[in-house]
């Protein structure tokens, strides 16, 4: 119950810093460069990949932890579980891909895209 309250707070603070920061762009169209959105956005960008990152070291941990005990027990069925542990390890690396795509949404999508370079 803990791991999920932690996700979920993460996922909050994300959401909550990206969200200010998308709604200064009406500033901007007025001529206006606000730059706290542009840190916001830099921000809420490097928290998405962070925190992708750190749960995703944390579940290859785990299954990797997991799958060298059960291989130690039972060493006749180490093929089935290589295959189920690189399923595990791939369906942990694409959460940090998804944290990936966001920022890139949030920094080139942005309005203030162009005024970082992008």
């Amino acid at each position: 119950m803990k791991k999920v309250g932690v996700i979920a707070l993460s996922a909050l603070m994300v959401l909550g810093i990206s969200s200010v920061a998308m709604a200064a762009g009406h500033e901007a169209a007025a001529g206006g460069v606000d730059q706290m959105a542009i840190a916001l956005v830099c921000v809420a960008a490097a928290l998405s990949v962070g925190l992708a990152a750190l749960g995703c070291g944390i579940g290859i941990g785990v299954v990797s932890g997991n799958a060298c005990a059960g291989i130690a027990r039972n060493p006749e069925i180490s093929g089935k579980i290589t295959v189920t542990m690189i399923l595990g390890i791939a369906f942990a690396e694409s959460l940090t891909i998804f944290g990936l795509v966001i920022s890139l949404i949030l920094l080139y999508a942005h309005p203030y895209g162009a005024l970082l370079g992008m």
